[in-house]
């Protein structure tokens, strides 16, 4: 593999890693837009998309930049001056300079994932990974930047103001783990800027629990070639994806025997998509003794069992009132964005 590597010709000096979520395909042809012809890195896209329809990512993007776009083949050399795109319910990933398609356990409710994605350059590239941002909302990417710049790479984030959902730039900032704050339209002068930045490979340290997750990330769906509770221990909490109980990573996040990760900020909007299911489903439900109430009510003679009829249909139209009321103080508080899957 070292020969192959060393016999393109267009072999990256290093790589940068982009993910992006809501309002990230307006922020990647800004990006792209910007980029320098002469590119010396190859750069990897992750954009959270829906799994169920073909992307056309690729050809948006090739259409807004100098640089060529594609998506991403498994087995693929990486390129130097060159973007490659994820494929929809597939993880993007690099190893050994290559590319790597994986349906790997999804993360945080996605596949691809932007975590996976910074994870594996943080892997492969070391201080030559240069990790960024977009829009988006929540946490994600957080802890893939925190794994660049654990291994010596240069972290990147929108700027806040610049980003139509703000919520991953300022998650990241808050983290302090953010090296540089750009406008999405000037990334490409930073990106050029950064360059000949000299790699640093002696000041890293090697992290087994980062290795694991990789190579998590890059094997089967249903992963059965990790012990997760070697990961860490027993968190009392169940995974939103598959039921199975989670393990605590580290201090705050989480992940299943199976493989799907976590953050505490994603698993929280996962309960609340259950928490809303299991009220639209009791509210349908309420909804239909009410008027089996009503309509027994209306056919039986006047008397006691009247009575009662009419007395369930007033409890069960109060209840539906009340839960129409909670639901839609849900719909109103959620801060989920437009899908992704334009792309």
């Amino acid at each position: 593999m070292e020969e192959e590597i060393g016999t393109n010709v267009n072999a990256p000096r290093g790589v940068i890693a982009i993910g992006a979520s809501a309002g990230g395909v307006e922020a990647l042809k800004q990006l792209v837009g910007g980029l320098p012809a002469g590119l010396p890195h190859a750069v990897l896209v992750a954009l959270h998309m829906s799994s169920a329809t073909p992307s056309v990512l690729a050809q948006i993007l090739d259409r807004h930049g100098p640089l060529p776009v594609s998506q991403g083949v498994d087995g693929e050399l990486l390129r130097a001056g060159h973007v490659y795109v994820a494929t929809p319910d597939r993880h993007l990933l690099v190893r050994r300079r290559r590319i790597v398609v994986s349906r790997g356990p999804t993360e945080d409710g996605h596949r691809p994932a932007i975590n996976a994605l910074l994870r594996s350059a943080a892997v492969d590239f070391g201080s030559r990974a240069i990790g960024v941002l977009l829009s988006g909302v929540l946490d994600d990417g957080v802890l893939g930047l925190t794994a660049i710049r654990a291994r010596g790479g240069v972290t990147v984030v929108q700027a806040p103001d610049d980003a139509l959902f703000p919520d991953m730039p300022r998650n990241a900032i808050a983290a302090q783990i953010v090296d540089h704050q750009v406008a999405a339209a000037a990334a490409g002068q930073l990106f050029a800027s950064l360059a000949d930045r000299p790699g640093q490979e002696g000041e890293t340290v090697f992290d087994p629990m980062m290795e694991a997750e990789n190579d998590i990330a890059m094997g089967p769906r249903f992963s059965d070639v990790f012990d997760a509770e070697t990961l860490g221990p027993p968190s009392g909490f169940t995974c939103p994806d598959c039921n199975g109980s989670l393990v605590s990573v580290g201090s705050t996040n989480y992940r299943c025997r199976v493989g799907h990760a976590w953050t505490p900020e994603a698993l929280l909007r996962a309960r609340d998509r259950e928490t809303e299911n299991a009220l639209w489903v009791a509210l349908r439900s309420l909804e239909e003794k009410a008027k089996l109430s009503r309509k027994h009510e209306s056919i039986v003679s006047p008397g006691a069992l009247q009575r009662r009829y009419a007395e369930i249909a007033e409890e069960a139209e109060h209840a539906v009132a009340v839960l129409r009321s909670r639901l839609s103080e849900l719909l109103d508080d959620d801060g989920d964005a437009p899908d992704a899957s334009i792309a």
